[in-house]
């Protein structure tokens, strides 16, 4: 394992994290407290040192889950969170999107709360959970430096989603130099992601990326192939069919990274993230103990050669050789498209 620093802090990220969001909820499958934990210990055990949850998820269970597994061990890993929704008075409807809540009195309570779930005394990154760009003004701003001037907080984060946008809320982080953007990046999806790394490099910002999907929804690590069925409750049968169809094939046309069994193409998959020195830490989706095994060894492997990353970028640039519609050619935006101008997507929306 490898560890980075998120912006200008002092908090060190192992750039193989662990999205505590899958012991939060049962959108990638039933687990017990009990195996829950054990994963936990597992991922420790294999050098993870990043542990990313949220108050939603599971509605305060993952942190709980959390807080408990890594209670002796608090000196030694990096805790973060994400607030910004009321679960506390909206029951959770399937996979639909909560009302959000961002004031500078809900960040302090919301805050509060969940460092009590956790037990701890304060959580080494907070991040603004889907918060659109229009909620984050000055009085919020203000709020988050309060949290870190009363040592409840070690660095501030803004994550996007929960589609694959948006752009103006990237930038906006990047403007109000946030120590830590989270977003959905990966080989096959690599906007907004590669727009935020030219982003922090053309203004020479600090802010960190945290990539998450970095497997691009299995097809990555394959472990969604043509004989996969994914059942209703299946996070990741949100997809339509035609990615699947299409990634498939894209997938056969980067087998060159494998390396000769160098490396797994799901190791592969975070090595080219981890290519870009703006990406801190990348948080796959672990299901398994060997997933933890694979992934949290991926920085060891051989890093993508100049030539690999720049045939990566050629293919991509022609789609991988696919000449039809993946189904996913739009992404969220709060600002009523504005920000996709220029960049081939059309608005899902805010």
């Amino acid at each position: 394992m490898k560890y980075d620093t998120l912006g200008t802090t002092d908090v060190e990220v192992s750039q193989v994290g662990f999205g505590a969001w899958v012991v939060g909820t049962d959108w990638w499958g039933d687990r017990t407290r009990e195996d829950a934990v054990a994963m936990i210990d597992h991922a420790v055990e294999q050098g993870v040192s990043y542990f990313d949850t949220g108050d939603v998820y599971g509605h305060g269970d993952s942190e709980e889950i959390v807080g408990e597994a890594l209670a002796d061990r608090r000196d030694e890993v990096a805790v973060s969170t994400k607030i910004g929704y009321d679960f506390y008075n909206n029951p959770q409807a399937g996979h639909g999107e909560l009302p959000k809540k961002v004031t500078p009195e809900w960040i302090h309570t919301a805050t509060d709360r969940s460092l009590e779930r956790l037990d701890m005394e304060y959580v080494d990154l907070l991040m603004l959970h889907n918060a659109n760009v229009e909620e984050v003004d000055e009085d919020v701003l203000e709020a988050l430096d309060e949290l870190r001037e009363q040592g409840k907080v070690e660095a501030i984060g803004w994550a996007l989603g929960p589609s694959i946008g948006w752009l103006a809320e990237g930038d906006a982080a990047v403007a109000n130099e946030f120590d830590a953007l989270q977003t959905v990046f990966n080989l096959f999806e690599q906007t907004p992601g590669r727009h935020f790394v030219e982003t922090i490099r053309e203004h020479g910002a600090d802010t960190s990326i945290i990539a998450r999907v970095p497997h691009s929804s299995g097809l990555l690590n394959e472990q969604v192939t043509p004989e996969t069925e994914l059942g209703k409750g299946d996070h990741r049968a949100h997809r339509p069919d035609e990615w699947y169809e299409t990634g498939w094939e894209k997938v056969e046309s980067i087998r060159f990274l494998e390396r000769d069994g160098e490396r797994t193409m799901g190791q592969a998959a975070i090595q080219w993230l981890l290519a870009h020195d703006e990406v801190a830490s990348v948080t796959p989706t672990f299901r398994t103990t060997a997933d933890i095994d694979e992934w949290a060894g991926a920085p060891d492997t051989p890093p993508l050669s100049d030539a690999e990353f720049d045939r990566v970028q050629e293919l991509s640039a022609d789609n991988f050789g696919i000449d039809r519609d993946d189904g996913m050619d739009a992404l969220r935006s709060s600002v009523g498209g504005e920000d996709l101008e220029g960049t081939g997507m059309k608005s899902a929306g805010d």
